[in-house]
């Protein structure tokens, strides 16, 4: 979202010699986005920074726009978080503390600083990487502010240990703005080149969007067809898969009982804190056991990707477990996550799926 927002901010900012430029629209939209995720401040730092330097009316731009639009927004904020939670929450704050000041995004995975650089920025431009450069040393010294933004968004996000390639995505629409410049200039291999562009990111899009690990999703049309039956209030799922494999009742219209491993960060500072998904895939079989001791504790049905199969078909044995469907997941199978999703319902619980 603060991409697209971000984007529509770039075409109304107020850049020297542009008639559509306007500073109430573009401001606008940039706090709208750094409502949805504070981060989107970053690259418009820059931005706003050089627009107030060309400003001839400096105060007027702060007093008539940045103060109303952010007393305004922030306050907008402020009212549906008070809703919402029940008491006053800036959540801005909050999401500043929690993956700044005490970086719990750490929890999650850490990269080198020069990651963004040597692998981020790389993939997610993939083949529009070379008409970026092509662009950035075309471009005109007027829009090497957008250059700037990209370069300064990337070395702030690169002070943070965490990081993840959705972060840099409000950087995009800068870097497509080289690449644009970039294929016009191009001349006779301009078509070649949108054509290259054009079958090199369709295929991947194509295959990645209608194939690739798509058994997150379709094993939760199986689940949902539990919702029509009558045995639903009977049901009790259990996702045994690394933690947001899949979606949840966003996928599932109804009061199904569901579980799945949890893996929240620990805020109590405790160093020797060790989340539920890796408890679980230290020692699967052992868990299990442990955690259904009782046989009115089991779940009705267990969705587990294919890997798991083999280490933990005792308990499934034991249980009365059967494999009721089988679910395409990704030819690239690695590490916990396997080529298929596979489905397990008790023999003597519902026989729906």
């Amino acid at each position: 979202m603060e991409t697209l927002l971000t984007i529509f901010a770039l075409y109304y900012y107020p850049i020297k010699g542009s008639k559509l430029g306007s500073r109430w629209k573009y401001l606008n939209l940039i706090a709208l986005a750094i409502v949805v995720r504070p981060t989107a401040a970053i690259p418009w730092i820059p931005l706003v920074f050089s627009h107030f330097l060309q400003e001839q009316k400096k105060a007027d731009l702060i007093l008539y726009n940045c103060i109303p639009i952010g007393l305004v927004t922030l306050g907008t904020s402020l009212m549906i978080d008070r809703v919402f939670f029940g008491e006053w929450v800036l959540v801005q704050l909050n999401f500043l503390k929690f993956n700044v000041l005490q970086n719990l995004g750490t929890f999650y995975g850490s990269h080198p600083w020069h990651w963004y650089f040597t692998q981020g920025l790389p993939v997610i431009l993939g083949t529009h990487l070379p008409f970026f450069i092509h662009g950035c040393v075309m471009a005109p010294k007027r829009y090497r502010i957008f250059l700037g933004a990209v370069i300064w968004t990337v070395l702030v996000y690169s002070t943070l240990s965490h990081k993840e390639f959705r972060f840099i995505y409000p950087v995009l629409p800068f870097c497509m703005f080289f690449c644009g410049y970039s294929l016009k200039h191009l001349k006779a291999w301009k078509k070649s080149a949108a054509s290259f562009l054009l079958l090199s990111n369709l295929i991947p899009a194509l295959y990645t969007g209608l194939i690739h690990q798509r058994g997150s999703l379709d094993v939760m049309n199986h689940i949902q067809q539990l919702c029509n039956s009558s045995y639903q209030s009977q049901a009790f799922v259990f996702i045994m898969m690394p933690c947001h494999s899949t979606p949840f009742y966003s996928h599932v219209h109804c009061p199904l009982k569901m579980r799945f491993l949890q893996c929240p960060p620990d805020l109590t500072g405790n160093e020797s804190y060790v989340d539920e998904a890796d408890v679980f895939y230290s020692n699967p079989l052992g868990w299990l056991n442990k955690e259904f001791y009782n046989d009115t504790l089991l779940p009705s049905h267990l969705i587990f990707f294919s890997v798991l199969e083999q280490e933990i078909s005792s308990f499934l044995a034991l249980k009365g477990y059967k494999k009721t469907a089988t679910v395409f997941h990704t030819h690239v199978p690695q590490g916990r996550v396997g080529s298929h999703i596979y489905i397990y319902k008790k023999k003597t619980e519902i026989n729906h799926i």
